[in-house]
């Protein structure tokens, strides 16, 4: 089974890398296969909206993302660790799933989505932020709109959520009560067979 991970932050050594490595923990336990980018570090260029992938299906930007498409396509699980910035995903995130609007061509106009594979697709996605959650703000909800669309583009049909608030400073997260066992024990499922 071949995991992807996509660490978004930028701080390395930051709350959503540490939650993402004990996720990964958790998969390689169970034996899968895990290629891991961390994005800030990944030479993506934005989006141009060139229009070019609604016409032939493919990006014609030639950078780092032509890999990650070929590891998104084969991919049977993705993980993806976000931090939240002014109530959604980091730059360097976002900049990637708006790379996938080759994907959502692909799928919707020539119906070709990426098929399911022997093992079916899921995902797994940490969003970890300095803000408290109240009934006034929606920065977890902004963000997980975008990573369920992300996710269903990429036909990821399911995935879990694992959103952390009021951990702001570097390595916080590890102070959680129960943030990293949760981790672990998400990429353990993720992998398990169905």
């Amino acid at each position: 089974m071949k995991v992807l991970a996509f660490n978004g932050s930028p701080r390395k050594g930051g709350n959503s890398q540490t939650l993402l490595a004990e996720a990964i923990r958790g998969v390689q336990a169970q034996g899968a296969e895990v290629t891991v980018y961390n994005l800030n570090e990944t030479k993506i260029r934005p989006c141009q909206n060139c229009g070019s992938c609604a016409r032939e299906s493919v990006c014609p930007v030639q950078d780092e993302m032509q890999t990650v498409y070929r590891d998104i396509r084969s991919a049977d699980r993705i993980i993806l660790a976000s931090p939240i910035f002014f109530f959604g995903l980091s730059a360097q995130t976002k900049a990637m799933v708006d790379r996938c609007q080759a994907f959502w061509a692909e799928k919707y106009i020539y119906k070709k989505p990426i098929p399911p594979g022997e093992f079916g697709r899921k995902g797994l996605l940490f969003l970890v932020g300095g803000m408290k959650r109240d009934s006034k703000n929606s920065g977890y909800q902004c963000a997980e709109t975008v990573a369920r669309a992300f996710f269903r583009t990429v036909n990821v049909r399911e995935h879990v959520t694992l959103s952390y608030d009021a951990v702001d400073e570097k390595g916080a997260i590890v102070r959680h009560p129960t943030a990293l066992k949760e981790a672990f024990d998400a990429g353990t499922e993720l992998v398990k067979p169905q």
